[in-house]
């Protein structure tokens, strides 16, 4: 990783402020933890819980001035907006059903906005939020953070350097077991089996963009019609924990694709597959510092973080020295650490280090969301083919 460049830019680290992410979230403790490895960014202000004592006592643990620890997300943005060295990027890692009304009062208040996934619930919101990204001007990061791992990023350079040749095949699973007894849990989490604030489709939503996503983003390609089929395996469950579908890319090349979250004893278990005219090359994030390549003419290779053949993208990626591990926080804070540096560069008037260009966009967003609803459409038709916009 470079010489902090925020700081050559602006003088100073980018001040966050947080919505949602309160005691007892894993997401929220991941997304402070990226913002802090690479220094690039200082938590100013919080609204961490639903609850307003709960949000303003999580604020203060947090070490936030009284005064900045807010009740509400709303409250935070409208707060914020007016002082005179207010944060200038929100990060929003709420329910699925607040991103939009939040993503958007923040874009019309001025800041820039980092937000998880997946970027709404409906398709017509992910389409206004993507339209209002782009008016606004200012720069929106979506957490996707598998596309994170330097060997995700070594894979899609390959890709792009012609390694691989024409891609013909490419493969995504990721299957996890939390879900697998038959009860849905309750508690702070219980709003994920609640269509109307996880989403139409349960596992698609929490799982199944970041499937489709990864496999955008290595391949360089698009999903162009797919043929689904979702449900549930756990009987009486009305969420969605599985799904699977058959894939037409837009160069041709075939696609398969399955998701769950009720494999009974799998952790978290997401893997990749993309093949092309001359070679192929495997990622699996239980073993996220490996990637294996297996040439047309050749015997397989192992790519690891900073060793031989390790591409640009790659090794801006990696902050440690060949031949030891790294994981799933330090692939967040590469998506944190780009969007600090293309926020920057905006804010500075110059143009950003086109590597730190790969993290998920609003675009990104809105296609995940898209591919959601042509694979619950698809389903509904007992799998019948659907055309992607």
């Amino acid at each position: 990783m470079s010489l902090n460049p925020v700081i050559a830019l602006l003088g100073r680290r980018l001040r966050l402020a947080v919505i949602g992410g309160g005691p007892g979230s894993f997401i929220g403790a991941m997304h402070r933890l990226a913002a802090a490895i690479d220094n690039r960014y200082e938590l100013v202000a919080g609204a961490l819980s639903s609850n307003p004592e709960k949000s303003r006592l999580a604020g203060r643990e947090l070490g936030l001035a009284p005064e900045r620890a807010y009740a509400s997300g709303l409250e935070l943005i409208a707060g914020e907006r007016g002082r005179p060295e207010g944060a200038d990027v929100v990060a929003i890692m709420t329910p699925n059903d607040s991103h939009f009304e939040l993503a958007c009062a923040a874009l019309a208040a001025g800041f820039d906005v980092i937000c998880d996934k997946p970027m709404t619930n409906t398709l017509d919101e992910a389409e206004r939020l993507h339209a209002a990204v782009a008016a606004s001007g200012r720069v929106f990061c979506l957490t996707h953070n598998y596309t994170g791992y330097p060997m995700v990023r070594q894979a899609r350079a390959m890709v792009e350097a012609g390694e691989l040749g024409t891609i013909r095949l490419v493969q995504v699973e990721y299957v996890q077991g939390g879900k697998a007894r038959p009860h849905d849990p309750a508690g702070p989490r219980a709003w994920r089996f609640d269509p109307a604030r996880g989403g139409p489709s349960a596992v698609m939503g929490d799982i199944g963009t970041h499937a489709h996503n990864l496999l955008r983003f290595v391949s360089g390609l698009e999903v162009a019609e797919v043929a689904a089929e979702v449900g549930a395996i756990v009987p009486d469950r009305i969420t969605h924990d599985y799904a699977g579908a058959m894939l037409r890319l837009d160069n041709g090349a075939r696609g398969s694709f399955w998701v769950t979250q009720a494999a009974a004893g799998v952790e978290n278990c997401l893997r990749l597959r993309v093949s092309g005219s001359l070679g192929t090359v495997e990622w699996m994030q239980e073993l996220p510092q490996v990637l294996t390549f297996k040439p047309l003419d050749g015997p397989a290779q192992t790519r690891t973080p900073n060793g031989p053949g390790t591409l640009a993208l790659a090794a801006r990626s990696s902050r440690i020295t060949k031949g030891h591990p790294e994981g799933f926080p330090e692939a967040f804070a590469n998506l944190y650490s780009d969007a600090a540096e293309a926020i920057a560069a905006r804010r500075a008037g110059v143009a950003a280090d086109p590597l730190a260009l790969h993290f998920p966009t609003s675009r990104d967003g809105l296609l995940g969301v898209r591919f959601v609803d042509a694979v619950v459409r698809s389903s509904a038709a007992n799998g019948a083919w659907v055309r992607m916009e």
